[in-house]
């Protein structure tokens, strides 16, 4: 049975500015990092990584997306749009949850989600 998500990994293309979008703009703390090629940043029970990406293992079009439950869904927004971050998805809510689609460097989307109390 699964117990939880262990990790989520992005190749990226260029790890200097990945690591300004996550750990600049996101404000993720940078908790290990292996050979310079691999950066973790542990956030609760998970960890979301990081990793160079090379001919052999080019960064997709479109990945795997992760997504990251936000304290104030509605400061982070302003906050990242005022720093030039792109969505993919403005804010949008559903019945359980609010959410909006930002992408990274390399086109990653990244899922902004707040919980309905």
């Amino acid at each position: 049975m699964i117990k939880g998500l262990a990790f989520v990994v992005y190749p990226v293309n260029n790890l200097a500015a990945a690591r300004a979008f996550y750990e600049g703009k996101l404000g993720l703390h940078l908790t290990h990092s292996f050979n310079d090629e691999w950066f973790e940043y542990d956030l609760g029970d998970t960890t979301f990584a990081i990793a160079r990406a090379d001919e052999t293992h080019p960064v997709p079009v479109r990945g795997a997306a992760v997504a990251f439950e936000m304290h104030d869904l509605d400061a982070a927004l302003a906050r990242l749009k005022a720093q030039g971050v792109m969505f993919r998805q403005d804010l949008f809510e559903t019945s359980v949850c609010r959410v909006a689609i930002a992408l990274d460097p390399d086109r990653n989307e990244v899922i902004l989600h707040q919980r309905k109390a």
